[in-house]
């Protein structure tokens, strides 16, 4: 296999990411669908602790994707190539759609709690889901408009 430049590398890396961050966001909403249908505030089990552990760590890599790029095992030299100016604002949009889905999960919250009683911890592991899922979703469909061009 012949060598890639950097170049081309952070092409194909940056068109995978566009693939990636949609699918990513439905995995994401898929496991905590599951999550939320059930009773997920009594929190004694074992299981219990290992799922909301599992959330917690997806969300934080994910979240760090999100804010970085990813790709951190990359050389920097790629990674430069894969933030460009173009990526910066579609990250940019991505972050803004993200609070504006959590602010409105939030309204949404605030209106369910007058009726029906929702935990702190309900409201937060809600809160993030939605805002990291909408991000990573916007985020994606913003990269792959970028790449029809190509």
């Amino acid at each position: 296999m012949a060598d890639t430049t950097d170049i081309e590398t952070a092409d194909r890396l940056s068109r995978r990411r566009a693939r990636m961050l949609p699918a990513l966001a439905a995995i994401f909403l898929t496991q905590q669908a599951a999550f939320v249908t059930e009773q997920f505030e009594s929190g004694t089990r074992t299981v219990d602790h290992v799922k909301v552990g599992a959330w917690l760590i997806l969300s934080i890599v994910l979240l760090l994707a999100l804010t970085t790029g990813g790709f951190w095992l990359k050389r920097k030299a790629v990674r430069d190539l894969l933030d460009d100016e173009v990526t910066r604002a579609n990250r940019a949009a991505a972050m803004g759609t993200g609070f504006v889905a959590a602010m409105i999960g939030g309204i949404a919250l605030y209106l369910i709690a007058l009726f029906e009683p929702v935990s702190g911890r309900q409201a937060v592991h809600l809160l993030v889901t939605i805002g990291i899922a909408a991000a990573l979703l916007r985020f994606g469909l913003l990269e792959r408009r970028a790449h029809k061009g190509d």
